[in-house]
């Protein structure tokens, strides 16, 4: 049962894909927009394109003629996603989903509008003008989000009126294609925030990844952990959050459901219809499961009895701080000394300051508090340096 598999965007997380899916017997091809990206060291081929132009796209797919494409990134044309699925091509999960998340206008507003959820309040600018009458009415402080963006890029809090303009420049140049158009959130005062790790299945129930708690820094993630502190009810009012909006959505994968947990209840923040960076915790084998292995089990169309927590676990992110080509990494042999620790290379071939370039993963038992385990990543990442 071998399928022909493109994935659109091939960073750290789609590597770790293409290694679960070739495990299964698959055959990957690799695009991004750059050569020497990680998921290409790993596939069978691969492609440099922009994925923003929709011609280039058309033509990747009418050579390769896919069994199923992966989105693994947000700055693609997604709207040509309705004619693959028309041409017989699954898209991962659905075109619907791809084109409604990579989009934080149309998430948000199902979210909110149609389903109902709890979010934060929000309002939408395309202009500096509308910008700074949105703010005025949500009010300050509040979050600051290009429509369009990954990894955390032009996100930013506006805690006094002189950060209006710096926000509203710095999202603008961190849009990602030609969408310029930002949300502007009210500030939720939460206690934590979880991503909750959703898989749906074509022949099974959906099923929940025990939640993971995260740490973010420029709306970018620095460590996470798993299990985190959570209460049942709460636990069961994200649970029905995420059947909720996947159902609506559609198609089979893992999706990475970002919640605010408040003394109010919880509130829905965002949503990926793929693996999730908090959740590279899975590959210290926290789960039965990685992330990653249920995200191939799904869209395969494989059964997934049951997910369950082994260990607990965390990760902590090793940053580049500058920009430069393919770095030398140092203190690994005294990182990995350590019981029950693991270092995630991603091997990308240039630094730019924060970009992502590992991963350190440690785990313990479950009785275990997860806060040692938790510092104990973010430790030994610190001992990791680029050079």
């Amino acid at each position: 049962m071998q399928k022909k598999i493109m994935l659109l965007g091939s960073g750290e997380l789609g590597k770790e894909v293409a290694i679960a899916l070739q495990r299964l017997g698959q055959y990957v091809i690799a695009v991004d927009s750059y050569e020497g990206a990680p998921a290409m060291q790993v596939s069978h081929e691969f492609e440099i394109i922009n994925m923003l132009d929709g011609d280039a796209l058309d033509l990747i797919v009418a050579k390769h003629k896919p069994d199923l494409i992966v989105p693994e990134i947000e700055a693609i044309r997604t709207e040509r996603f309705y004619d693959y699925e028309k041409q017989g091509i699954t898209v991962v999960p659905s075109a619907k989903a791809a084109n409604f998340t990579m989009n934080r206008k149309a998430i948000r507003d199902l979210a909110a509008k149609d389903l109902n959820l709890r979010t934060a309040n929000y309002l939408y600018a395309a202009t500096f003008e509308e910008f700074k009458i949105a703010v005025s009415k949500i009010g300050i402080p509040c979050v600051v989000k290009p429509l369009m963006s990954s990894s955390g890029k032009g996100q930013s809090v506006i805690k006094e009126e002189f950060d209006i303009q710096k926000s509203w420049t710095y999202a603008m140049e961190g849009s990602r294609g030609d969408y310029k158009e930002v949300i502007i959130e009210e500030f939720i005062k939460f206690n934590s925030e979880i991503t909750l790790l959703t898989v749906t299945q074509q022949n099974g129930r959906t099923l929940f990844c025990p939640p993971i708690g995260h740490r973010q820094e420029r709306g970018d993630y620095q460590e996470s952990w798993q299990p985190c502190s959570i209460n049942d009810g709460d636990l069961n009012e994200a649970q029905q959050m995420a059947e909720k909006v996947t159902i609506a959505l559609g198609g089979y994968g893992i999706w990475g459901i970002e919640f605010f947990l408040t003394d109010k209840g919880v509130y829905f923040s965002e949503l990926s219809p793929r693996p999730h960076d908090t959740g590279m915790v899975t590959l210290a084998n926290t789960q039965n499961y990685n992330e990653f292995e249920l995200h191939a089990r799904a869209i395969l169309g494989f059964p997934i009895p049951k997910i369950e927590l082994v260990k607990n676990g965390a990760s902590a992110v090793v940053l580049a701080k500058k920009e430069g080509g393919r770095p030398n990494f140092f203190g690994i042999a005294d990182v990995l000394q350590n019981d029950n620790t693991d270092i995630k290379i991603f091997n990308k071939p240039s630094t730019r300051p924060f970009r992502r370039m590992a991963v350190v993963l440690c785990s313990d038992h479950l009785e275990t508090d997860i806060t040692k385990t938790k510092e104990k990543a973010v430790s030994l990442a610190k001992q990791i340096t680029l050079q």
